[in-house]
Formats: structure tokens, sequence, C-alpha cells
């Protein structure tokens, strides 16, 4: 009996040192370290993944780290995550298992053309502006959502995007289109035939590039509208703009030239009626929702008014719109 009361509590004590040693093990390497990123490759091994934890000094003991995995019979994701010595074994593997990863926060503005956008995301370091634009040439990617272009032009939604790290082209741009359709669910009035969606589209590109002041939208939507419906041309210089710095890539113009509204392209809205062939940049809410119900009205005309509000005066012939620029004209005469 003696005996086995000496080998019960030798045996309890080994059991006890055991636990303390795991929990060593498992504890913080560093209270005070700072953290930094750890990426988890594709197809890696929960073996190699912990010995990379302990060989980067992130965890105590790759064997310790293993067995956690193993007791808790956990997958550990792939993608990039944000460590820290200061986290225990418990807590790093927790990140990795849930897929917490890292990511970077990026801003796109709206009105921005597909070239512009690549270009953005290329500067932020998300991914290369030529894997970009292909991603958004994908037929692959544009067909999932019934996409009649040959970009994603138009879809890519302003927004402020959390991006992980490592994420490919194809995925940005999915990120993209997908918030671009989740987000026109809520607008009103949102065209479900995708030839009617494409029209709407294209005209809320224009809307976004000429409209200043939001309450003004659904009026140049409007108008717009209204020349459509009659066969007269939308005489866009937005459309102009986007020939020139997206088609034939030269800088942006400081102002139109009458050679630049005789520009032989389908996309020069004073040669041809009808709206351009596809979008001219990614419109916001503002315009889509201008696009998707245009105010009632008569207004076949605006013009800026003001450059420092951003304000038209809207008009319904060519007289009403003559008058009003030579009124501006006065009003900038006397105010000199």
């Amino acid at each position: 009996m003696k005996l086995a009361k000496i080998f019960l509590a030798f045996a309890a004590l080994a059991l006890l040192g055991g636990v303390a040693s795991f929990a060593y093990l498992a504890s913080p390497v560093n209270p005070s370290g700072e953290s930094s990123l750890f990426t988890v490759t594709r197809g890696e091994t929960a073996r190699g993944i912990t010995a990379s934890l302990a060989k980067s000094s992130l965890i105590r003991s790759k064997t310790v780290a293993y067995a956690i995995v193993r007791i808790r019979n956990v997958s550990l994701r792939a993608g990039t995550y944000r460590l820290s010595p200061a986290q225990s074994a418990f807590s790093i593997l927790d990140t990795i298992a849930t897929g917490r990863e890292e990511t970077r926060r990026v801003t796109i503005p709206e009105g921005l053309s597909l070239t512009k956008t690549a270009r953005h995301l290329e500067a932020e370091g998300i991914v290369s502006a030529a894997d970009f634009i292909a991603a958004a040439r994908d037929p692959s990617v544009l067909s999932a959502w019934d996409i009649r272009e040959a970009t994603a032009e138009g879809y890519l939604f302003p927004d402020t995007y959390f991006f992980p790290y490592g994420m490919d082209a194809a995925a940005v741009v999915r990120m993209m289109v997908s918030n671009f359709f989740a987000r026109i669910a809520s607008i009103p009035g949102t065209p479900t035939d995708p030839a009617k969606l494409k029209a709407a589209v294209i005209l809320a590109s224009v809307i976004e590039r000429e409209y200043q002041v939001p309450e003004e939208a659904p009026l140049i939507a409007s108008v717009f509208s209204n020349r459509l419906k009659i066969g007269m041309g939308l005489q866009s210089c937005a459309t102009i703009e986007y020939i020139i710095t997206e088609i034939q890539g030269k800088p942006h113009p400081y102002r139109l030239l009458d050679a630049d509204l005789a520009i032989p392209s389908d996309y020069n809205t004073y040669l041809w009626a009808g709206l351009p062939p596809g979008p001219i940049c990614s419109p916001g809410m503002v315009s889509l929702a201008a696009a998707f119900a245009p105010a009632k009205t008569d207004y076949l005309y605006f013009r800026l008014v003001d450059p420092d509000t951003g304000t038209h005066a809207f008009t319904r012939s060519l007289e009403e719109h003559v008058k009003a620029g030579h009124d501006l004209v006065l009003k900038r005469d006397a105010g000199r």
C-alpha cells in the first residue's frame, strides 16, 4: 500500500509537471513582442505550419502546437495573418483556423474608369493593373452575373473594401462586381432584365461624370432620358473625355475643342444618338438611382451655371439653353 501511494504521488507530480510544461510551451513567447504578417500557403500541412510558426519565434514548441491542432481537430486555413509572439499558441492557432486574415483597406472613388481603377489598386499594392484588367475582361467572370459587356467596367462598384493579402485579381473583380449587384438590389426600380440593366448602367456612368450636386442627378437623368426618347444625341462631354483618355490614351484635356467633338468613335455622343456602347466609368449609388428612376420633366438641356457649387440650369428648348449661357456671361462680367 505504501509503495502504491508513493507511485500515485509520483504519477500525480509527473502529470502536474506535464501539464505545467504543456501550459508553458503553449504560453506567449514574448508578452511585449510586436506583431508581424505570417502566410499559410495553400496545401501546407499542419506539421509544416506549426514548424514555420516555431521557426518564426511565434510559438515555443512546434510539437505542442501540432498536438493542439490534433486534439482540437481543427483545420488551418491558407491566408495571411497578423500574429504576435504576445499571443498564446492557442490564440495563434485559433486565428489561423478561423481564417481571420489580415486585410488592407482601400477606397475606390466613384467615377473611375476600368484602367484608373486598375492603377489605383496597383498603387495600393493589391494587384497589378495588368492582371486586374485581364480579370475584368475574363468571360468566365462576366458570365457569372450575365454581364453583357466586353469588360466589367461600370460594374466595379466604388466603395471601401478590405482585401486580404495575396488575393488574386479575379477574386478582387468578383468581390467588386458582387458588391455592385448586392448594392443595386436596394435601389427602387432596379431593372431585372439584363439588357435593360445594361442600358441603365451605361446611362448611370454618363450621369456620374456629369453631375456635381446629388440633388441634380435625377434631373440630368431626365434630360438624357428625354433625349433618348426622341432620338436626340446625348451630347455628353464626359463621353468625349472617355474617348480621349481611355481609348486614345491621352492626358485629360483642359478643355474640349470642336475637333474633339468630331472624333469618329461609337462613344461620341455628339455624332450619334443613343447610348454609348458601354459604361464609361463605375457609377455610385446616386447615379444608379437616378438612371433607374429619372425625374419626370420635359427638360432637354442643362448647363453649368456655378462652378463653385456645381449647380446647373435646366431648360426645355435651345433658346432657353442659349439664354442661360448668355445670362451666365452677364453675371460673370458683372462680378468683375
